[in-house]
């Protein structure tokens, strides 16, 4: 069996990656001042940046059923005979729904994963899958290790204000932070697939030195048997930052594979602002 990998622009699996594996990669959309764009095709991140900076309305939306469709009549003529489609949380966004919508109308079966997760904690569950795919496994045990590779995963972030959040309705329970003084720094975790509050410091520097104890503890906290970790850390205009952030990581984590620096694209970077550090902590699991 032949199974090919499908994702969505969230994961934010650097090009040479996706082309590397093979995977397929369907665009989510963002809205800036009433003009939709396809992220990664015609918006950069910085133009989201300078145009949240400048209060115009930004707002995000979903690829629809026919994109994946096309992604996955693609799939089957090259050869595949199922498909993995492993896609943002189902908690920030409907994309799953357009992949499940899609998939009823595939040639050939599709197993569609919410992977309750974002960012490079689902790119590194693609890549997951992508291994065992290569390996021969079947579209059951892909997923399998897609999904699991997510729910081992930790990501903590820092965001500059929770305003980007609140206006795009993705808070969850951070809102208990809404109204703290002006030099609070929200740290925040993606649990479960949505934004959970974990606690507040008093500047961006004690924000960033809290990311980092946190992300060295839950590399400490790899299950027994895996094989290390990798970690990213992700920015939306803060590349400075994140460069530091990641230096020191590399110092620290002596079980990590690899710790890399990638911006986040336009559709989180909308919502959670510029200035925004995020840590994703992906362990590496055995197979079964």
């Amino acid at each position: 069996m032949s199974v090919a990998i499908v994702t969505d622009t969230t994961a934010y699996l650097p090009a040479s990656v996706v082309s590397e594996h093979g995977i397929t990669v369907v665009p989510l959309h963002v809205v800036v001042a009433g003009q939709e764009f396809s992220e990664g095709v015609d918006i950069s991140t910085a133009e989201v940046a300078r145009a949240l900076r400048a209060y115009k309305p930004v707002s995000t939306s979903r690829p629809s059923p026919s994109a994946f469709l096309a992604a996955y009549e693609a799939a089957a003529a090259n050869g595949a005979s199922a498909v993995v489609s492993i896609h943002i949380s189902g908690e920030m966004s409907s994309t799953v729904q357009s992949a499940h919508l899609a998939a009823q109308h595939s040639p050939v079966p599709v197993t569609v994963v919410d992977s309750r997760s974002l960012g490079m904690a689902m790119g590194y569950a693609v890549l997951a899958a992508c291994d065992a795919a290569a390996a021969g496994a079947s579209a059951e045990d892909v997923a399998a290790q897609a999904l699991a590779r997510c729910e081992a995963s930790t990501v903590v972030f820092y965001v500059d204000t929770l305003e980007h959040l609140r206006r795009g309705g993705r808070i969850g329970s951070a809102s208990a932070f809404l109204g703290s003084a002006l030099a609070i720094k929200p740290i925040l975790s993606l649990k479960d697939g949505h934004i959970s509050a974990l606690e507040k410091v008093r500047t961006s520097a004690r924000a960033l030195a809290r990311l980092e104890e946190l992300a060295v503890a839950a590399a400490e906290r790899a299950p027994e048997g895996s094989d290390g970790v990798d970690i990213s850390v992700h920015h939306l205009d803060s590349a400075t930052r994140a460069e530091d952030l990641a230096r020191r990581l590399r110092e620290r984590v002596a079980n990590a594979h690899e710790v890399r620096v990638v911006e986040l694209g336009a559709v989180v970077g909308a919502h959670v602002g510029p200035g925004t550090i995020a840590v994703a902590v992906s362990p590496r699991l055995a197979t079964t």
